[in-house]
């Protein structure tokens, strides 16, 4: 019988049913005593509520790194959650080409840590756009990374380590810490082939570079707080907000949420040959003159005009505009 009935075979089962030809007690029956095939070598430790709330964290995350990597790169940056998905350990590391950027992850109090893999284009892109390029990528993505590029990237898995601690607040406090980079997958083994891992697998695009991060998370790390990744703890989690004070609770989170404001003093254009001649106590003419204001940015938007000046000692800004520009 095919899986969509048709008219007449749905009034047929009606009418077997109603004379009594087809005990519907059988049927009950025998899709129970139905034997499902289980692979005890794959056991599935990660439910899909598990999966579902690591995608709640990693999409707070997101927005946390996008944050975070526009104002360290100068540069349109998008993050976002495309899927989440339990695989064993050496799945995932048979997935992966030499050469591979991996940063290792001690996750403390945890026991054990994380994996964190980024496209060797996004690695590529953003070697060029911290050495002063526009940040496009290679078109030989195969070749080895350079001890030079290794140390550039090596700050760059630090904002990726140390931005988990606030989206795991919820569920553990982290004091995590990036143990090393690795550019061969052989040298991240760090768990057992066999153990089951949580992959969640981001989309960032910087600029016109496109690419993904992987964030593989052993069962064996997080198994002292399974229990914790689950929807209902992730939204009650230790206080619940009723009706009346969510709007209350929620202008408080937002007003503590930390934003980046910069001034531009101005900017000048100089030949490759007089930057490297560049001598203490010479002069590099800006565009802006003295007394004009100054552009403030708020992320990559700018919001403010100001002119500079110094409050108890330290550099301060007095706004003196609002730019209503979106």
């Amino acid at each position: 019988m095919s899986e969509v009935l048709s008219q007449y075979e749905i009034d047929s089962l009606l009418n077997a049913l109603n004379s009594g030809e087809l005990d519907a007690t059988e049927l009950v029956e025998e899709e129970k005593n139905q034997v499902k095939n289980y692979d005890f070598k794959r056991p599935l430790k990660f439910s899909k509520d598990h999966l579902r709330t690591l995608e709640f964290i990693f999409e707070h995350y997101s927005r946390l790194l996008n944050n975070r990597l526009s104002t360290y790169l100068r540069k349109n940056v998008q993050i976002e959650v495309v899927n989440s998905e339990a695989l064993v350990f050496s799945e995932f590391t048979n997935s992966l080409s030499n050469p591979v950027l991996i940063g290792v992850a001690d996750l403390r109090p945890l026991e054990g840590g994380a994996l964190i893999e980024l496209s060797n284009n996004l690695g590529y892109s953003i070697i060029d756009r911290l050495l002063g390029g526009k940040g496009d990528p290679l078109y030989e993505n195969k070749r080895e990374f350079t001890e030079i590029e290794t140390t550039i990237l090596i700050r760059v898995f630090d904002i990726f380590v140390n931005l988990l601690i606030e989206p795991w607040a919820n569920v553990v406090e982290l004091e995590p810490r990036l143990e090393r980079i690795e550019t061969n997958s052989q040298f991240a083994q760090i768990v057992d082939p066999n153990v089951m891992t949580a992959i969640i697998t981001l989309k960032l695009t910087i600029g016109k570079v496109e690419g993904m991060i992987n964030i593989c998370i052993p069962y064996s790390t997080v198994d002292s707080v399974i229990e914790k990744l689950n929807t209902k703890h992730w939204y009650t989690n230790s206080e619940s907000v009723t009706e009346g004070d969510y709007k209350e609770t929620l202008e408080k989170t937002i007003s503590s949420s930390k934003i980046p404001i910069r001034a531009i003093l101005g900017t000048s254009t100089i030949t490759v040959n007089d930057f490297l001649g560049l001598q203490p106590g010479d002069i590099i003419r800006l565009d802006k003159k003295v007394g004009q204001e100054l552009d403030v940015y708020v992320g990559n938007l700018k919001k403010f005009k100001a002119n500079p000046g110094t409050f108890s000692n330290n550099n301060a800004l007095q706004i003196t505009s609002i730019l209503r520009e979106e």
